[in-house]
């Protein structure tokens, strides 16, 4: 399978976590209007910048690099009222977007490690 870019990755690991997210919330009540309030409170960029924070320190050497890359990754709104938060969000999207495509049982692995604060802030 040929290397998919960076971008890519950011863009596939966007909808990989949302559905992640959607599929945890589906189990803690049936009430939409309560299902749309987790969803947005654990899919925005300021959540994203925290969890990364909480896997840092659980991250080799290569998933760091990935982070890296995908904070690089020139944004092309200028609507974007905070681009450092916008930017350290796509880097942890672009992680979770490239362990989809080449490493699903070390994706795992960081879901089940984010599932601590996930679960925690979901309370």
């Amino acid at each position: 399978m040929e290397e998919m870019n960076i971008k890519g990755c950011a863009h596939l690991g966007d909808a990989v976590y949302e559905l992640y997210i959607r599929e945890k919330i589906i189990y803690k009540t049936p009430n939409l209007a309560r299902l749309h309030k987790l969803n947005t409170n654990l899919v925005n960029a300021a959540y994203q910048r925290d969890l990364l924070e909480f896997l840092e320190p659980y991250l080799n050497e290569n998933e760091k690099e990935i982070v890296r890359r995908g904070r690089n990754i020139p944004s092309s709104s200028a609507r974007r009222i905070n681009q450092s938060l916008h930017r350290i969000a796509t880097g942890f999207e672009a992680l979770i977007g490239h362990l989809y495509l080449y490493n699903k049982e070390r994706l795992d692995e960081i879901f089940r490690i984010a599932d601590e604060k996930i679960n925690a802030d979901m309370l």
